[in-house]
């Protein structure tokens, strides 16, 4: 059992692909279902918004691994010099020779609570000194080690650690929505383009009836004609009527080209690839509840959330604004220990004590009010940030709106489109029949014939406009109201990665 689950989908993935893999000489056939799955993988758009995505994830587990102990080795294994100084002490000109190798191991460990690091160092060196003043010549060949901890703590200011490790979680996050955002656009995008495609080859498909028929008309006409039954001038107008038809035709199917250059390239399928589209273009009308969908959207829109990390971001701006040229300071505590002796292993026969504690402050004085206006100008943009968010659930509200109208609305088209097709192919029928008996003219035939063909493009104009406005309150309110049921475009539990 455990090996025909594994083959399974293995199976799957064999008979799916001839549908989207072809050779350049065959044609693809796609339903709804195969260009939305095809499009998540192979979207340009959507592929942009994965790969920024996934940047920020990769700066997220940089930035939390930084927070873990870091540990360095700086080497210098060889270092000379020689310099000419003068002794202020003893007023006299000295050389001084040097040769030393030294080594510096640290662990270093960022404290986030408190914005400290709390480090550990060894250096270790050796060195070959030599000085000459007036003739005598002094030397000294020692190893030296120092062992120290020191703590730097900063005061009287904002917590950077914390705040940039924030700062990269919410842009992670924003870049999460922005790739469920554009998900549902691209959703959007290729269910117009689908339906589009879909139109122009039921247009194709309704001119080359319209053919069929102008041609059907054109040959009784002209076996009339010949049996000198009826005038040549309804023998013009049905070679007139043909002459449309054709016309009519190669203006469709260039259409139909157009609407697959733009379906491919939202798919993100090659140009040279030829498809075709198929769907049910029947519509069961759905019930949409107006107060449901305007709760929906007003509480779950991932729109709003973007705002809210928005708004966090300024007040975090805001910080470091209030911040900048501002009393603050900084506490250093070190203590350790310092050996020396040439020998190595005598290096701490006699040790010495190294502590060091120092406090400092920065204290602005005077900045000619810079401070204060940056204070300002970040308070006038929240400012307008808030407005900019009244605004904007208010256009949510009327988007919602409007689509609940349009689908009451379509719904009611629908049905006087297929109404107005029944009766157009009526009309058609029982007409052609009478052009036949040389009843009616051929001008008043193409007239019917024009009533059939636009009322059939109607109709299924309007099966789609109810179709897309159905996902567009979907997308509107990320509710789905024809399987009743919420659309969850992302989750917010953090990847196994980032932790």
């Amino acid at each position: 059992m455990r090996r025909k689950k594994q083959l399974l989908p293995a199976i799957i993935a064999l008979i799916a692909m001839p549908v989207l893999e072809t050779g350049a000489n065959a044609q693809i056939v796609m339903t709804m279902e195969q260009a939305l799955e095809y499009s998540a993988e192979h979207n340009p758009d959507l592929i942009n918004s994965r790969l920024s995505m996934e940047r920020y994830e990769q700066n997220l587990i940089a930035q939390k691994a930084s927070l873990k102990s870091r540990f360095s080795l700086n080497l210098e294994p060889f270092s000379y010099s020689q310099s000419r100084q003068f002794d202020s002490r003893f007023s006299d000109w000295y050389t001084n020779r040097s040769l030393s190798s030294s080594g510096t191991f640290s662990i270093s460990q960022p404290i986030i609570w408190t914005d400290a690091t709390l480090s550990l160092n060894n250096s270790l060196s050796w060195q070959n000194n030599e000085s000459t003043v007036g003739g005598n010549t002094n030397t000294n060949r020692a190893f030296s080690n120092r062992l120290y901890l020191s703590l730097n703590q900063p005061i009287f200011t904002y917590n950077r650690t914390k705040m940039n490790m924030r700062q990269i979680e919410m842009d992670y996050e924003n870049a999460r929505i922005s790739y469920a955002l554009q998900r549902l656009n691209v959703e959007r995008n290729i269910t117009s383009q689908f339906y589009s495609l879909f139109m122009s080859q039921q247009n194709l498909a309704i001119s080359e009836s319209e053919l069929e028929n102008a041609e059907r008309n054109f040959n009784i006409i002209k076996d009339k004609v010949e049996a000198d039954l009826t005038t040549k001038d309804e023998y013009y107008q049905a070679e007139l009527n043909l002459a449309q038809s054709r016309s009519s035709l190669e203006n469709q199917r260039v259409s139909l080209e157009n609407a697959k250059d733009n379906f491919k390239q939202v798919l993100g399928i090659p140009l040279e690839e030829d498809i075709i589209v198929e769907c049910d273009i029947e519509a069961e009308p759905v019930i949409v509840d107006f107060d449901k969908a305007l709760e929906s959207a007003l509480t779950t829109r991932l729109e709003l959330r973007q705002r809210e990390i928005s708004r966090e971001q300024q007040e975090m701006s805001m910080i470091q604004v209030k911040d900048n040229d501002s009393f603050n300071g900084s506490i250093s505590l070190s203590l350790g220990i310092m050996g020396d002796n040439q020998e190595f292993t005598q290096i701490y026969d006699n040790p010495t004590n190294n502590p060091r504690v120092s406090v400092s402050f920065s204290v602005p004085i005077f900045d000619w009010g810079a401070r204060k206006a940056r204070i300002k100008a970040a308070e006038i943009g929240r400012q307008m940030f808030e407005l900019s968010a009244e605004e904007e659930l208010k256009s949510i509200e009327m988007n919602v709106r409007s689509t609940c109208r349009s689908l009451d609305n379509l719904v009611g088209q629908i049905s006087i489109a297929e109404q107005s097709q029944r009766n157009a192919q009526l009309t058609y029928d029982l007409n052609e029949e009478r052009y036949r008996n040389g009843e009616l003219t051929g001008l008043q035939m193409n007239q019917f014939q024009n009533q059939l063909s636009n009322s059939k493009m109607s109709y299924t104009q309007a099966i789609i406009n109810y179709k897309v406005q159905l996902l567009n309150i979907k997308v509107l309110t990320l509710y789905d109201f024809e399987k009743n049921a919420p659309v969850v475009p992302i989750t917010y539990e953090q990847n196994t990665n980032t932790k």
